[in-house]
């Protein structure tokens, strides 16, 4: 399992060189809060309202001030934009009351934030301050899965289940190739199988189009809109 697994990410990174984070940000604050923007929206949607929201509100303290109305303007066109605003406001000011203005860098203390889980923690670490973490995301649980390296569905016990496939230190590429993977190839209805390089290691294989040809049509050269 885990020669498998270990030749699985090899080929990725050779598939995705340019694997990355795909939200945009200048600093730890920035991608915390666009990761919690991220949920149900596409990390382009995010980019796209980034550079009003933090030029209105560079920081933790001028976040924690914002006026409501002014930061529900601002995120609108991500959807849920009440709650997350309320979600902002709250992660503004418990940085600002309990870390002084500064994102952790620790996940333990990450996780204390209003509306920061394992997940939003992990991609902050790893991208942000260079601690290696796993960020199970839908792609990369549904992947995870369809590569036979674990059965569990709870993202906690998929992130100790998949890490012990690992070292530590390929945690976080891991994390961006099987997310890369699973928005441009490795589709959750339609997996562009025939022109996959797993092909030859996935157990799944054959749940998506074999044909080359056919495969080849499934594939996104970015991720979605």
């Amino acid at each position: 399992m885990v020669r498998r697994a270990r030749k699985a990410d090899r080929l990725l990174a050779l598939t995705y060189p340019d694997a990355h984070c795909e939200l945009d940000f200048d600093d730890p604050f920035q991608l915390l809060v666009v990761t919690v923007l991220s949920a149900q929206t596409t990390d382009r949607r995010v980019n796209a309202v980034r550079p009003v929201l933090f030029a209105a509100y560079p920081d933790p303290t001028a976040m924690a001030g914002a006026p409501r109305e002014l930061l529900e303007e601002i995120i609108g066109p991500l959807g849920f934009f009440r709650a997350k605003t309320e979600s902002l406001l709250k992660l503004s000011q418990a940085l600002v009351e309990r870390f002084d203005g500064e994102v952790p860098g620790r996940l333990d203390d990450l996780v204390t934030l209003p509306g920061v889980g394992r997940k939003t923690a992990n991609v902050v670490l790893g991208n942000a301050f260079g601690v290696p973490g796993i960020t199970v995301d839908t792609h990369f649980g549904r992947l995870v899965r369809r590569l036979g390296w674990t059965e569990e569905t709870d993202p906690v016990k998929v992130e100790h289940a998949v890490g012990a496939l690992f070292p530590k230190r390929d945690w976080t590429m891991l994390s961006h190739h099987l997310i890369w993977h699973g928005r441009r190839r490795c589709h959750a209805k339609k997996p562009a199988c025939g022109a996959c390089p797993l092909a030859k290691i996935c157990p799944s294989y054959g749940e998506g189009p074999t044909d080359p040809i056919e495969a080849e049509k499934l594939v996104k050269t970015q991720g979605p809109a």
